[in-house]
């Protein structure tokens, strides 16, 4: 419970109904929390003197916990976020592979000797920050839990995390397990409540050292902002609007494979959705006709039906957004070659569905081109260039991915160079693991989660310099 005893209600998005209503903190229990964090990163707290394998044990112990616990974890996803129950399977035991990655790392993570000038010995130690605030999205809430949370714990930190509001069921569940397996009181605190009441909080307190946040780019720069009181160390993986580049000489049926299921998967909820799609003249009729294909196919409904592909949009907001967007298109004049409408009801039930929609004829201004959606709308740009497409690939604010499909080398190797983009794919796309540092280039974020990259975000460098011989007194 927070202090005010005040609750929001969290909502099914598949029928609009009501799951249970949750504890809605405020600035004073951000205060709370962020003074528990404190005091279990004090000096001689139980948590700072833990043998750094010990971190990493508890760290596997909560991987444990949620693969035995696996399918429950996955309703949750289902019914909070109306993700299907196939995607929701595979984002939890992603985020268990990453629990187990950083408690790997827990007892590697160390300095080095430095070949100082004079009779100095010199070396440095990465050490913790100390209180970290961090704030997760909505769209992958337990696997974006994982991505803060397993590197900040394996590094020594202690946090003070904002669950999002729309889905905060999988990631509380997350913190029974995470109490059960035996972390020390105060090192791990949830907060629910709204980005302007609670997110605000932690991102302005001061004794919050270090601030990451994975959204949007305009909350992105608020959170900028707000770190400049204490000049917190920032962390942002933020918006896209990728570019997947298919080549003439490409594989039509696994370029068609890897566009749709970059764009539609998590009914196209995703910062690096392959959200602009530029297909080389001499296969776009091809191309089109084949994604068309694959767009009608797609199954919409009941998240829990295991032959579903695609649920419901978060929240009326979003769903209001992105049919607002699909009519700017229809408007603007890009073509529906399928989809363009919301769906009244699935399976006698009204939620937030809207068709798997396709535009080709789009061009570099319309807003759809433009925009990101965060919806299962594709667009499909035609050129006939390396340079024209390089450069209009280029052209935006935004560089978090981008992928390119070709049997050329040579085409990949320039391409990959050229691009923008803080991951590019090749022949495949969205393939983010463990081990890959992840994040964007412009105003795609600050910083790489994933991978050793992540382990910088969570630790201060000291250099220690000494004589290596000292005078007898």
């Amino acid at each position: 419970m927070t202090l005010s005893g005040k609750t929001f209600a969290t909502i099914n998005p598949k029928n609009k109904r009501e799951i249970c209503q949750v504890s809605e903190g405020f600035k004073e229990d951000v205060d709370v929390a962020v003074g528990a964090a404190k005091k279990a990163f004090e000096r001689n707290s139980e948590w700072r003197t833990m043998e750094a394998a010990q971190r990493g044990m508890l760290l596997w112990k909560l991987a444990d916990e949620m693969e035995a616990n696996l399918e429950h974890l996955a309703e949750l996803e289902v019914t909070d976020v109306g993700k299907p129950i196939t995607e929701a399977r595979g984002d939890i035991g992603f985020s268990i592979a990453i629990y187990r990655y950083y408690a790997g790392y827990a007892d590697k993570i160390h300095g080095k000797t430095l070949p100082m000038s004079g009779n100095f010995f010199g070396y440095t130690k990465k050490q913790a920050i100390g209180v970290c605030g961090q704030i997760i999205p909505w769209n992958f809430p337990v696997l974006m839990q994982a991505f803060k949370l397993a590197p900040a714990l394996a590094c020594g930190n202690t946090v003070v995390m904002k669950l999002a509001e729309q889905t905060p069921l999988g990631g509380l569940f997350v913190a029974s397990l995470i109490k059960k397996v035996g972390f020390p009181t105060g090192v791990v605190n949830m907060i629910t409540g709204y980005g302007p009441t609670a997110g605000a909080a932690i991102s302005e307190h001061p004794d919050v050292r270090k601030i990451a946040f994975t959204g949007s780019t305009e909350v992105g720069k608020i959170i900028v902002r707000a770190s400049t009181v204490n000049l917190k160390r920032v962390s942002l993986e933020l918006g896209g609007k990728s570019p997947a580049i298919v080549f003439d000489d490409a594989d039509l049926n696994e370029s068609c494979k890897w566009t749709d299921s970059g764009l539609f998967s998590n009914a196209g909820q995703c910062c690096s959705a392959a959200s602009r799609i530029f297909v080389q003249e001499g296969i776009y009729d091809e191309f089109v006709k084949k994604v068309v294909e694959q767009a009608k196919s797609r199954k919409v409904g009941d998240p829990m039906d295991e032959s579903v592909k695609q649920g419901p949009q978060i929240d009326e907001d979003q769903f209001h957004k992105i049919l607002e967007l699909i009519e700017s298109g229809k408007k603007e004049g890009a073509k529906v070659e399928c989809g363009g409408s919301k769906i009244e009801s699935v399976n006698g039930e009204s939620g937030y569905f809207i068709e798997p929609t396709v535009f080709s004829g789009v061009t570099d201004d319309m807003r759809i081109a433009k925009e990101e959606i965060f919806g299962p709308v594709m667009q499909i740009l035609k050129f006939k260039t390396k340079e024209e497409v390089i450069a209009r690939a280029n052209n935006t604010d935004y560089g978090l991915a981008a992928a390119v499909f070709s049997t050329n080398i040579n085409t990949i190797n320039e391409m990959v160079e050229a691009l923008e983009a803080g991951s590019v794919w090749v022949n495949t796309y969205a393939k983010v693991d463990t081990c890959a540092p992840f994040g964007g280039h412009k105003m795609s974020g600050i910083g790489r989660e994933l991978g050793e990259a992540a382990l910088s975000l969570y630790t201060e460098e000291k250099t220690v310099s000494m004589p290596t011989l000292t005078k007898n007194s």
